[in-house]
Parts: structure tokens; sequence; C-alpha cells
């Protein structure tokens, strides 16, 4: 081979050899940006929905490099938990999507407190049973809607017999009543301190004595800006009363407010690249 020829083909082959270590290197830094544990972050879907309404924003996850394990934890009406499989020994930031079967609290209507302080048993049994499968150092919570309260319910039911949380991602949750009762539309100041409280509201006052302080929140929720003031079924202010129960003694507290079309109630959670992002970046960004 001529010796311009070998030179000429040394210096692409040096040049593509730069290149590949250069991507490489990019792609260890974009997984070295986010934290790599083995803390499982368990989601919990709303009313008379399922796993698919989490399952979008695994993925996403998924997608971005933060986990290559996501699990379903199917949730019997006597609170069995079964696991399409397991968790595997060392998984980086796992995923944990439940799965209720009693997804409407049916054995409950017209008594919502009773029926949260149910659907806060099958949470319990979820992470207990989730613990069984290894010594995880912490655990992350993410509820939607109606799962908001069964977490919420959770965590105050059994104060002082918690596993560390690091993080609670709050979206869409009616914490002081849904669209239509006069308590989910009533002012909140400045504390998230609503003007009228209804009886959810007031049975989680106790957060305020309870919540751990290890914590840390974030709270998304949907104005449509159509006039309502709400995602169509939660009104803005039912979700920011979350402040008044939990931020005193959070170790921190963040809103997030996503407006239009894509801030409907269930689009918060389906292909939303706003919420999809702020919350990969909250549970695990360094």
């Amino acid at each position: 081979m001529p010796m311009k020829l070998r030179v000429i083909l040394a210096s692409v082959v040096a040049v593509l050899g730069i290149g590949a270590l250069g991507f490489g290197a990019s792609r260890v830094m974009a997984v070295k940006h986010y934290r790599q544990s083995t803390v499982p972050t368990i989601f919990v879907h709303g009313y008379g929905s399922s796993y698919r309404a989490e399952d979008k924003m695994a993925r996403a996850a998924m997608r971005a490099g933060e986990t290559k394990t996501i699990v379903r934890a199917n949730v019997d009406k006597n609170g069995k938990v079964t696991f399409n499989r397991q968790i595997p020994k060392g998984a980086i930031n796992p995923i944990v999507e439940v799965n209720l079967e009693d997804n409407r609290l049916s054995g409950f209507r017209g008594d919502f407190i009773k029926g949260y302080h149910h659907g806060a048993t099958y949470v319990k049994n979820v992470v207990t049973a989730v613990q069984k499968q290894g010594k995880f150092p912490a655990i992350n919570l993410v509820g939607h809607s109606m799962g908001n309260l069964e977490i919420a319910f959770y965590i105050n039911d059994n104060a002082g017999h918690l596993p560390k949380i690091n993080h609670l991602v709050a979206i869409a949750g009616h914490y002081n009543g849904l669209r239509g009762q006069s308590t989910a539309e009533s002012a909140v100041n400045q504390d998230g301190l609503p003007a009228s409280e209804d009886q959810v509201f007031r049975e989680l006052l106790s957060l305020r004595e309870t919540f751990p302080k290890s914590t840390r929140v974030l709270n998304i929720y949907g104005n449509l800006d159509d006039g309502s003031n709400s995602d169509g079924a939660v009104p803005v202010n039912s979700s920011k009363s979350l402040k008044y129960l939990v931020a005193s003694r959070a170790k921190s507290y963040r809103e997030l407010s996503v407006h239009g079309k894509n801030a409907q109630h269930s689009r918060l959670h389906e292909n939303n690249n706003q919420v999809d992002n702020a919350l990969i970046d909250f549970l695990w960004a360094k």
C-alpha cells in the first residue's frame, strides 16, 4: 500500500477512534448525571384505572436511561400482592407499577374516608411486599388522582412505622375535594390552607405532625386555562392544599403548574413530556 494512502487511512481511523471515545464518554456522563441507587419507586394509579396509567411515565424513565427494571405489583380485592416478576438483585432505580383490582374502592362508596383508609392498606401491602424482595435503603412514591389519597392515608396511618421515603410526587391530587364541591373550589392562602375544608382534608390534618421530615415533595397539578381553574376534574386549589398538610415538615416542597390542553386530568400522566421530565429530574437527577 502506498505510504500516502496508509497515512490517510491512519488519520481516518484516528478520527473515528476519537469520535467513538467521545461518544462513549458522553453516554457515561449522561448516565452519571442521575442517581444510581437501588431505591424502588412505587407508582399508584387513580380511580377506575390500572397500571397502564403509570406505564407511560415509567417507560419515559426507561427511555431516558434512569432504569432498566419495571415490575408490576398486582393487588387483589383482599389486598394480596403478587408480582409479574421479582426485582433483580442490585437493579438500578427499579420501578414498581401498582395494579389494583379494587380500583374504585367499591365497598366504600359514599364514605370516602373509610375508602381511603382501606386503600392505604393496599399501598402498605405493596411496600411490605417490595421490602421482602431486598434490603432497600428507602422508597419513592408517585401517585395520580385517587392514588395520592391512598398514599397520603398510608403515610398518616402508619406514622412511626414507615420505611424511609426519599421522594413523593403527587399528580392531580384532590386533597380538598373534586370539581363541583364547594370546598375544592375555595381559595387557599399562601400556606395552602383552604378557606373551607372538606372531611378528607380534615382527616389528613394530622400529617402536619406525622409527615416524614426526610421526604422531598413535588406537587404537580393542571390548569386547562378554560376558566375552570382546574384540570377538568380537580381544581387547582384542591391540589394546592397539599402544601398546608406537608410543607412545614417535608425536607423540601415544590409545585409545578401545567397549563393548556395537556393539563387535562388524564393527560397529566399520558405522554406528557413536561410531567415526565419534571418527574425524572426530581426523582433521579443528582
